[in-house]
């Protein structure tokens, strides 16, 4: 920020507006809107995974220091409040199904988890 808007921004002059950086390969920017903005779900990131390790991997790093009780359908909450979806990239392939009752065995599977389960998803997809 500079000089010029402090009026408008409130922002001290020097302080830092936007920073570019890149997360897995995406490249994205922020902005320092001042604290009057917060991190609500109307925001989130999400990180389609291959493996369940991958899951586990950025369920863990991702939810580290994060609220707990935010934790549903593959969705947690980091340490800052921002809102981040860990899912399998199956997933949109099995809730896309053109048979109803495997979309519907998986949403059931899926409702009640917290970190998402690939092979539970599986099962309830092929009805075991």
């Amino acid at each position: 920020y500079t000089e010029e808007g402090t009026e408008i921004h409130g922002q001290p002059a020097g302080s830092v507006m936007t920073v570019l950086f890149q997360l897995a390969g995406c490249e994205l920017t922020a902005l320092n809107g001042g604290p009057q903005f917060k991190f609500n779900e109307a925001v989130s990131l999400q990180v389609l995974c291959d493996t369940q390790s991958e899951i586990d991997r950025f369920w863990e790093k991702l939810g580290e220091g994060g609220d707990p009780k935010a934790q549903q359908c593959g969705w947690l909450k980091d340490k800052f409040g921002l809102s981040w979806q860990i899912a399998p990239a199956i997933l949109t392939e099995l809730v896309a199904d053109s048979d109803k009752a495997k979309v519907s065995r998986v949403m059931q599977a899926m409702f009640p988890m917290k970190k998402l389960d690939i092979a539970q998803l599986q099962r309830a997809y092929d009805g075991r």
